[in-house]
């Protein structure tokens, strides 16, 4: 077994809540069996200013895995945004 498969939950980690509903709604059009998507706010360790917090786009594996177009496709999304995906 490979330990290169992705993670079952992937993070899109996004600076602001505009820009994760942004992510989440061209998400919903390109793709909407991959939802439901859920926004999580994530302050910032030892950080008590609302200002010092992410946004997080949490998306759980689809049913058929991730594959490298879709994986390729978040990383683009989240880029686009300046944030980044991380496996969760």
């Amino acid at each position: 077994m490979s330990n290169d498969l992705p993670a079952a939950r992937q993070l899109l980690v996004l600076a602001d809540r505009d820009s994760a509903e942004e992510v989440v709604g061209e998400l919903q059009a390109e793709h909407p069996w991959l939802g439901p998507f859920e926004l999580v706010r994530d302050a910032l360790a030892g950080e008590d200013d609302a200002e010092d917090a992410q946004w997080l786009v949490v998306l759980e594996e689809p049913a058929d895995g991730w594959t490298g177009v879709l994986l390729a496709r978040l990383d683009e999304l989240a880029d686009a945004h300046q944030g980044w995906r991380e496996e969760g």
